[in-house]
């Protein structure tokens, strides 16, 4: 075959995969739009970030990904079995260049990556809390068989399967669980996941910068109800927070210990319910629960 034809086909085979990659990203974008991806729709302060990192971790590997293929499929081009002027001389000495090469530069972007990468994770840390000049709110969550249970301890309301918070407020979410498998707790648009397990308090900070409904629920399977284990983020202007606080007060009936007992049982797919009250310390109660004397006295207010 003639040299001028060789590369003519090699030249067509490498601009069909670069339309097929150009192809394919546009596609991807026309799906995307109009769709609430979480994971690329940020709501939030933290997401906003995560997503940033993301796609720079993303974009330095691709420096040294799209190379490394681009020679695989030359190698593999030039060294295929109708091309008979390739030569492959298995005695001949490795190169000490090709070989520092191979290590030094994924190296480096390695190192690049991890300088980028520490302080951003310790920056981001869920339960460092978030720059702001309002007043953070607290809500306290318990994981359940298979529903999610909200209690308000500033506004005495509880909720189960769905959140309150106001925009560019801060949110303290304090999480354990009862009675129930470790379950993440994750509302994507607005962050990353951290775990809820008995006898344990974890710390997260969201914020909301847009308003919208988002969802939320937990990020692995815990048990037959796992498909049920959903609830929705109301973000609001704190004008409306405020009003929906004193409806819920009016509106809605109290929670005492009966009624959490019967909230407690383990069921599937349950609706949205709002608490006008809510017993004091109920939090503390549920996470002392699980720990012995001794131990209580040392956790008591400890966060993980």
């Amino acid at each position: 075959m003639p040299k001028n034809r060789k590369q003519s086909s090699l030249g067509r085979t490498v601009a069909l995969i670069i339309l097929v990659l150009v192809g394919m990203a546009l596609l991807i974008k026309v799906l995307l739009a109009g769709n609430n991806v979480a994971l690329f729709s940020p709501k939030g302060a933290i997401a906003h970030e995560q997503l940033g990192l993301m796609f720079l971790a993303v974009g330095l590997m691709l420096i040294i990904a799209i190379p490394a293929l681009f020679l695989l499929f030359f190698t593999a081009w030039k060294y295929r079995e109708s091309n008979t002027k390739a030569t492959h001389d298995p005695n001949r000495r490795h190169s000490k260049f090709l070989d520092l090469s191979m290590w030094l530069i994924p190296s480096v972007f390695a190192v690049v990556l991890a300088m980028i990468m520490w302080p951003a994770t310790h920056r981001l840390e869920p339960v460092k809390p978030i720059a702001a000049s309002v007043k953070p709110i607290t809500i306290q969550v318990v994981a359940m068989q298979w529903k999610w249970f909200f209690i308000y301890p500033e506004q005495n309301i509880a909720t189960v399967n769905y959140v309150q918070i106001p925009v560019g407020t801060p949110v303290q979410f304090e999480l354990t669980a009862d009675k129930a498998p470790m379950s993440s707790f994750w509302i994507p648009n607005l962050g990353g996941m951290l775990y809820a397990m008995t006898g344990h308090s974890n710390r997260l900070y969201l914020e909301a910068d847009t308003p919208g409904e988002y969802p939320g629920g937990s990020a692995e399977i815990n048990g037959a109800g796992f498909a049920g284990m959903k609830f929705t983020a109301h973000a609001t202007s704190k004008e409306n927070f405020d009003l929906w606080v004193q409806s819920v007060k009016l509106n809605s009936d109290g929670l005492d210990a009966a009624k959490y007992e019967e909230l407690l049982k383990p069921s599937e797919d349950n609706r949205a319910v709002s608490y006008s009250a809510v017993e004091n310390g109920l939090y503390d109660t549920v996470l002392m629960k699980y720990m012995g004397p001794s131990e209580g006295h040392m956790q008591h207010g400890a966060h993980y």
